[in-house]
Formats: C-alpha cells, sequence, structure tokens
C-alpha cells in the first residue's frame, strides 16, 4: 500500500510538472520589452509546488512507515482488517 501511494503521488507530481511548461534556457521572472506570457517564460509556481509536494509526500511517508511499526509492535500483528486467527 505505501509503495502504491508513493508511486501515486509521483505520478501526479509528473503531470503537475508536465502541465506547467517547462522551458529550458528561459527567465521565471518577466523583464520589461518582452511578451509576458509562456511562450517566452516558465512559470515557476508549478516547480515549487512539485518541490513542496516532493517534501511533504516524504515527510507523510516516514510518519506512516513509523505509525505502522508501532502498530505491529503494538498488536503483534500487521493485519489491518482485524480478521487474523490467532494461534
Amino acid at each position: 500500500m505505501l509503495v502504491g501511494l508513493s508511486l501515486l503521488s509521483y505520478a501526479i507530481n509528473l503531470f503537475i510538472f508536465s502541465v506547467g511548461s517547462l522551458a529550458i534556457d528561459r527567465e521565471p521572472i518577466v523583464r520589461p520589452g518582452v511578451a509576458a506570457n509562456l511562450a517566452n517564460y516558465t512559470d515557476p509556481l508549478p516547480q515549487s509546488l512539485v518541490l513542496t509536494a516532493i517534501v511533504i509526500g516524504f515527510a507523510t511517508t516516514a510518519l506512516f512507515l513509523v505509525v505502522m511499526m508501532a502498530l505491529r509492535g503494538l498488536s503483534g500483528s500487521d493485519h489491518v482488517d482485524g480478521r487474523e486467527e490467532r494461534l
């Protein structure tokens, strides 16, 4: 489940990054005399959102791992549905 959620978050980050009109060798700051459109500039907002999402995703993955390890230590099982037969 953890790997699936991580892959899903990376896929969403790539989607946001690709929609953000990434331009190579173009300035993100608007200069006088050049039209302020996405043909001349790259939008820095999607890049900063993806960077923030990566950091938040790493933190939530670490938190999820700690909670799962604590659950296994307290209950002695890693089943989440509570239907495991104990011997």
